[in-house]
């Protein structure tokens, strides 16, 4: 209801009426008296609004609901002052609910709201049109309308403003508006830097901590960095660092300078003011540990730099990060684990580090019940013992290698990687390496081999590679299981776990059992896959499947087709024949389980002695019926009479050509007698073969049971004989089932295919050079 003073008769024109009186009974009463034409009633109105809204959230809801908000944002533009003010005092307060500003967002009164901010409006206006603006400007559209109205200017200017609210407001609206880069970049271009600097110093913290917040989040961008520091903001930074009673602000402040020295141009402006001398005078001295933290955090971020770890090395700080491992605090040792792990990056500062002590004090973090502390530490000793033999010795002394076995078990997956890192820098010296195999790390490093972190993978298959280079190593390793996932990580699509699963597979393939175990889990398929294409092929690659077929010769001569006189076969070697595309070799084992078919035999070589031997290893119950017909097949004596009668026939003779000839001879008595060129053609043996696979039940047919065999049956016999009585030969396949033997005499060297069927003991002589490349896989 409004009531007016009673109203004489005759008023006189110089007379005024008496002050309206507005009784607010019901929110839609006040609601209706914004739509008067009279200003009094609605300067008295808004006033209300205001009061009402202030009250709380339910309010400002009924408010929105009876329509207010499009009378309010129609009178901010009134021609009265007071209207004005009033209207922005009510639109103020309501604009903090969510509704209100969904509601608002619809109105487009950002544009009218901006246009109020002018130095001709009263700090009432300031006050609460900032308000209204730091409200909607959370949200990504009335952002974007404010940037693009320009709103920015008016708001940087207002940072002068005496008044808190108006400051705090402005900084709230720039704060929400950075986190798109447009407006950040504005920022600087408008000459914010200087209003943020000047809020330094202001005796509100809410409003020093904004801030610096904006300042922390602006000073990502180069060109703000540089302002920022030629306004001498770096010093103002550390003046607030260096008053205690600021400490709740150091914090921030900490972030702000870890922009500026992240970047060199920055840092070297910095240091040549003297500041880096001051953040290490700072560095020490803080109660809090949480500011100590983020202290040294600003270090390890200086130091990705090589020019930056110079100039902090100059600094002694590496002396100021190993007095803080005394600090009790969990994050302030994490935080110097992180930044020894950064300088360790420069040799002179892994020397420093050392003598100072660093090393022992990482290695008793590794005990620490805090996971980030032991990821950080693990860290650091990986990057301090990379390349440096006396830091490795460090580590060794400390008995640091102990408990980085047990870190390998870890749940954080990183500090796995680290540790195993660690391991695999630790491995090169021999004495250390047997120490760390000792520690039971070959099944540890099984299972973290199944990781699903590439990174893992890598450090683990690189430690593999390390410590896997004996024999017995080897054995532990594929006894534990580790043969397998191994060879899974060499189909991972990140190229370094590849790199590494090669490096780790040429480390196994050193012995046979490891390399007959991989090929029956397709480790040449994936190896040749890796190999065909540029992009993946290393030299890594290529050395394991080197590796891979030197120990394995069977693979090797049914692949490549060649035997050098340095391939020496040997018991358990196998001529499935030539490998047929897009199939798995298979291992004499699953030859043997196989069925018989009608296919050609599978020749292989074993003594009768050597299979005893293995009976006796090896037969257990459960592999009985296996056992059986493996030494069944491979049971030779003939061979080894072959070989018996080799040795004291040929080895007695002087002459090296007529060795191999008088070897030649036996071999082709052995196989049926030489054969004109003629009757090659009846000369049949498939049938017999065939009734010897059958009488044999079994596919694999040894070669002394062949009594009627053709070139490549004679080669590999003659590669066998003259390898197990110490005779230098080659063997080579070709086609048509054709295979031969080449030896080479000295004086000068000479090339000669030995023949074993038309004229057994004559020696061909072959003109190519002695020098033959055979082709790569």
């Amino acid at each position: 209801m409004v009531k007016k003073g009673k109203k004489e008769s005759a008023t006189p024109a110089n007379e005024t009426f008496d002050p309206l009186v507005v009784e607010c009974k019901t929110p839609v009463t006040v609601v209706l008296l914004l739509r008067s034409t009279e200003e009094d009633i609605l300067i008295k109105a808004c006033e209300a609004i205001h009061a009402l809204a202030k009250r709380g959230d339910d309010n400002k809801v009924s408010l929105l609901g009876l329509g207010v908000l499009e009378s309010l944002c129609q009178l901010i533009n009134h021609g009265n002052k007071l209207v004005r003010r009033n209207a922005f005092m009510a639109l103020g307060v309501m604009s903090t609910h969510a509704d209100v500003k969904k509601a608002l967002k619809k109105l487009n009164i950002i544009p009218s709201i901006i246009d109020k901010l002018s130095t001709q409006e009263e700090t009432v206006v300031h006050e609460f049109g900032t308000l209204c603006l730091a409200s909607l400007s959370v949200d990504f559209v009335s952002k974007a309308q404010i940037f693009d109205h320009k709103g920015l200017v008016p708001v940087i200017q207002l940072l002068s403003c005496p008044d808190p609210d108006v400051v705090k407001n402005s900084l709230e609206i720039i704060y929400n508006q950075m986190q798109d880069s447009p407006s950040r970049l504005a920022i600087h271009e408008l000459g914010g830097i200087p209003h943020l600097l000047t809020q330094l110093k202001s005796e509100f913290p809410v409003i020093q901590q904004l801030a610096l917040k904006i300042l922390r989040n602006i000073t990502i961008d180069k060109d703000t960095r540089i302002t920022f520091i030629k306004e001498q903001g770096f010093e103002k930074l550390v003046d607030v660092l260096d008053q205690k009673n600021l400490h709740d602000l150091h914090s921030r402040s900490l972030d702000v300078v870890a922009n500026c020295l992240n970047d060199s141009e920055c840092f070297q402006l910095i240091h040549k003011g003297g500041g880096l001398a001051k953040l290490m005078e700072f560095i020490p001295s803080p109660k809090q540990p949480e500011i100590q933290a983020n202290a040294v955090k600003c270090i390890a971020k200086v130091a990705r730099s090589s020019e930056n770890r110079n100039m902090l090395h100059e600094q002694n700080v590496e002396k100021v990060l190993v007095e803080l491992f005394s600090v009790s605090d969990d994050r302030v040792k994490a935080a110097v684990s992180q930044a020894v792990s950064a300088m360790s990056a420069t040799l002179a500062s892994k020397e420093v580090l050392r003598e100072l002590g660093a090393i022992s004090a990482l290695v008793e973090l590794l005990n620490c019940g805090d996971w980030t502390v032991k990821r950080n530490a693990s860290r650091a000793l990986s990057d301090l013992t990379h390349n440096n033999l006396l830091n490795v010795m460090a580590v060794y002394e400390a008995r640091g290698h102990e408990r980085l076995v047990q870190l390998l078990t870890e749940e954080c997956h990183m500090t796995v990687a680290n540790s195993a890192a660690t391991l695999s820098n630790m491995a090169g010296q021999e004495d250390i390496r047997y120490s760390i195999l000792s520690q039971n790390v070959l099944p540890a490093l099984v299972d973290s081999l199944k990781s699903k972190k590439s990174y893992v993978q890598s450090s683990t298959a690189c430690c593999v590679a390390s410590l896997a280079c004996d024999t017995a190593s080897r054995t532990e390793f594929q006894t534990a299981g580790g043969l397998p996932p191994l060879v899974n990580l060499l189909d991972s699509k990140y190229k370094d776990v590849q790199k590494m699963a090669c490096l780790a597979v040429k480390a196994c393939a050193c012995d046979e059992p490891c390399a007959v175990e991989m090929c029956v889990l397709g480790t040449l398929e994936k190896l040749q896959k890796i190999n065909r294409l540029e992009n993946q092929r290393t030299s890594f690659s290529n050395m394991a499947m080197t590796n891979l077929l030197n120990s394995n010769l069977s693979v090797k001569y049914s692949l490549l087709g060649f035997l050098s006189p340095n391939d020496h076969v040997s018991d358990g070697f196998y001529d499935a024949g030539k490998t047929v595309a897009g199939h798995r070799h298979l291992s004499l084992e699953e030859h043997l389980c196989q069925p018989v078919n009608q296919h050609r035999a599978i020749i292989v070589i074993n003594t009768a002695k050597h299979g005893a031997e293995h009976k006796r290893d090896d037969d257990k119950p459960k592999d009985k019926p296996l056992i059986e017909i493996y030494y069944k097949s491979l049971n030779d004596s003939t061979l080894e009479a072959l070989v018996q009668e080799a040795k004291e026939r040929v080895l007695l003779i002087d002459d090296k050509m007529e060795q191999y000839s008088s070897l030649a001879k036996m071999v082709s008595q052995a196989m049926g007698g030489a054969v004109d060129r003629e009757n090659m053609n009846t000369f049949e043996l498939t049938i017999d073969h065939s009734k010897l696979k059958f009488q044999l039940q079994s596919n694999v047919v040894p070669i002394g049971r062949i009594n009627k065999g053709t070139y490549y049956h004679r080669a590999l016999l003659f590669k066998c004989l003259a390898d197990f009585i110490g005779l230098s030969c080659s063997l080579v396949r070709g086609e048509y089932n054709r295979a031969w033997n080449e030896v080479v005499l000295n004086g000068p060297p000479q090339r000669y295919v030995v023949d074993l069927m038309n004229n057994p003991g004559s020696l061909l002589k072959v003109n190519t050079p002695v020098a033959v490349q055979y082709q790569d896989i």
